[in-house]
């Protein structure tokens, strides 16, 4: 067995990590379905800065993706965790967690203020992120939707709605 490795998305990885993201999303009751199809939108829109793939044994088994978000108060460079899938048969090994430490790794080294998501709060607080009450999302139980500061030199805490790209609704039926 060849150890998990961990890079930066290739445009031969497209179709993989399509089918990989709507098999593991696949009668998920928080999915609706249109993952696969938030990734090519977001690569088509060109916002897609950080988008990395778990690589075991030749075959891709996760990805993750990391797109701007917009926060009402002008606070920049915050960006959103999503999606984070990993191939059924492979979860519970660890390659999500591999995956959203790299990419927050990669966000940092980008100059990031910080990072959202709206995940499980159980799986995600491991890597720092918690609720904040000053940071909401429309239509998620608050306590799923969690940040993480990256405690840059300014010192700015975002306040606000935040607003994912457009690339995630149009992705939807009827969007």
């Amino acid at each position: 067995m060849k150890p998990l490795v961990i890079r930066r998305e290739e445009a031969g990885d497209v179709a993989a990590i399509r089918a990989l993201t709507a098999d593991a999303f696949r009668g998920a009751a928080h999915s609706d379905g249109t993952e696969h199809r938030v990734i090519d939108a977001l690569r088509a829109s060109g916002e897609l800065p950080v988008s990395l793939v778990a690589e075991l044994d030749g075959e891709v088994a996760g990805h993750v993706a990391f797109s701007p978000v917009s926060i009402p108060d002008g606070t920049a460079w915050w960006y959103g965790l999503g999606p984070l899938a990993v191939l059924p048969l492979r979860q519970s090994a660890g390659i999500g967690s591999a995956l959203v430490r790299r990419g927050l790794d990669e966000l940092r080294s980008l100059g990031a203020a910080g990072c959202v998501v709206l995940g499980d709060p159980a799986f995600y607080t491991r890597f720092g992120f918690a609720h904040d009450a000053a940071l909401t999302f429309d239509g998620a139980p608050a306590e799923y939707f969690l940040a993480l500061n990256f405690e840059r030199v300014d010192g700015a805490r975002p306040r606000g709605r935040v607003s994912y790209s457009r690339a995630f609704f149009v992705a939807k039926p009827g969007g």
